[in-house]
């Protein structure tokens, strides 16, 4: 267990130093924002209804931007535009200890390959709950001010639901994380795993879906892909009626998508570790 948690300490000391790292976490703060709140609230203060706003009412769309509503709100985002980032993360941070020839040092001078292995997703865990937490924090903010600005009520989200919504984005953004630390040990670099992973998200499942709804017998399959359960696990915290998000879906219940992303979660973490410790590093 030491071994592991001077892994993970050195995976920290490695992703504090690396800027894509910082930029990529960055980026998801700044459009989640954007995509939450700034299109919304230009929509509600110009009184139009744009397809941004997914031609919500005026009303309905002050109370998405309202504290209350931030459980909801921040997780939409995941199923999709976060998850690639998330997916990308994973790719690179895997990815690269290949690349940089970091791992082939560490393998044959170092602790075992599965303590090097956990240590590398603790460290991810870590980072998926730590940006988890601050985005519902900025956007709890966020929502106060503009709450403020509208005269409307501060009250928060009850303990229940905000606790239902963090730990929803967790799931959602630690599955898609440990997706790309799987596809990037597979590529054994991170470019090759970004791409693939890129067009698995956004390309791929989507037109998986297309076929389905045209040639059931495959619908079994494509209503437990890891985008269709992150999807529909960020559905379930919807409360508006007629909202469209991409990526957001309603064909699993919640308990169903907790269960089959926790399968996943599972799936590429074991796999991840087994082909590190099988694969011949030259």
């Amino acid at each position: 267990m030491n071994d592991v948690i001077a892994c993970t300490r050195a995976e920290f000391a490695r992703l504090r130093r690396w800027p894509a790292f910082w930029i990529l976490l960055s980026t998801w703060l700044v459009l989640n924002l954007v995509f939450a709140y700034l299109f919304n609230y230009l929509a509600y203060t110009t009184g139009s209804s744009s397809r941004m706003s997914n031609g919500q009412p005026r009303e309905i769309l002050l109370q998405q931007m309202l504290p209350a509503a931030v459980p909801e709100v921040f997780t939409q985002g995941m199923a999709m535009f976060g998850g690639a980032l998330m997916l990308v993360l994973g790719a690179l941070v895997t990815g690269s200890g290949y690349g940089w020839g970091t791992w082939k040092t560490v393998f044959t001078q170092g602790p075992s390959r599965t303590r090097v292995a956990g240590g590398t997703v603790l460290a991810l865990a870590v980072v998926v709950v730590a940006l988890v937490l601050s985005a519902f924090v900025v956007d709890t903010g966020v929502a106060a001010i503009i709450g403020a600005m509208q005269h409307q009520s501060p009250a928060l989200p009850g303990a229940g639901r905000a606790l239902l919504g963090i730990v929803t984005g967790t799931v959602i953004l630690g599955m898609w994380t440990l997706a790309g630390a799987l596809i990037g040990v597979l590529a054994r670099g991170p470019a090759l795993a970004v791409g693939l992973g890129l067009v698995w998200v956004l390309v791929v499942e989507n037109l998986l879906r297309g076929v389905a709804a045209i040639f059931s017998p495959i619908r079994v399959i494509t209503d437990h892909l890891p985008g269709t359960a992150a999807g529909s696990l960020a559905g379930a915290m919807r409360t508006v009626s007629g909202a469209s998000t991409p990526g957001v879906l309603d064909t699993l219940s919640r308990p169903a998508s907790f269960v089959v992303l926790a399968v996943y979660v599972v799936v590429f973490t074991v796999a991840m570790i087994w082909t590190l410790r099988r694969r011949d590093m030259a």
